[in-house]
């Protein structure tokens, strides 16, 4: 081979490794239509331990736990929607890849937008805020005094 085809072809595979699932093939379903079910559930579910990662991605030992009681699931006859709210019941809120919209996650969703509209208000009030000689006008004392003082500069010093 070629070491420009060499290249390509380590590439090329690399690129695969990446996509690759950890399902392992024991913990596949015989039935092809189920086993799409548990796949797309899966892609709802994080990984607890890794955080980072579908429970399909990880090699962890709880995700591999995880993707078994999945299939268990579905096999006991429960919709996608019940096995959700199952792993949800087992392992809470944080194992949803996309968490619901509740009084406990309100500030995970819109904290974001509330600093930024913080940010947006604080950056408008500073620069719609007057400069420094209009906020503070001289009286006519003060007035007379800066002229007095221009003056004596302006005279040469005589000694």
């Amino acid at each position: 081979m070629k070491p420009a085809s060499t290249i390509i072809s380590i590439l090329f595979c690399s690129l695969l490794a990446a996509t690759a699932y950890a399902v392992e093939p024991d913990e596949m379903l015989t039935d092809p239509a189920l086993e799409e079910r548990a796949r797309v559930i899966s892609q709802d579910l994080r990984c607890v331990v890794c955080q980072n990662e579908t429970i399909d991605e990880s090699n962890a030992t709880l995700a591999q736990d995880m993707r078994r009681l999945v299939r268990q699931r579905i096999l006991a006859g429960d919709s996608n929607q019940a096995v959700l709210a199952y792993m949800v019941d087992r392992y809470g809120d944080f194992v949803l890849l996309r968490p619901r919209v509740t009084s406990q996650t309100v500030l995970l969703w819109f904290g974001p937008f509330l600093l930024l509209l913080g940010g947006a208000v604080v950056a408008a009030r500073y620069i719609k805020r007057p400069t420094s000689a209009a906020a503070s006008a001289l009286s006519d004392e003060e007035m007379a005094e800066v002229d007095a003082l221009i003056q004596k500069t302006d005279r040469p010093d005589t000694k």
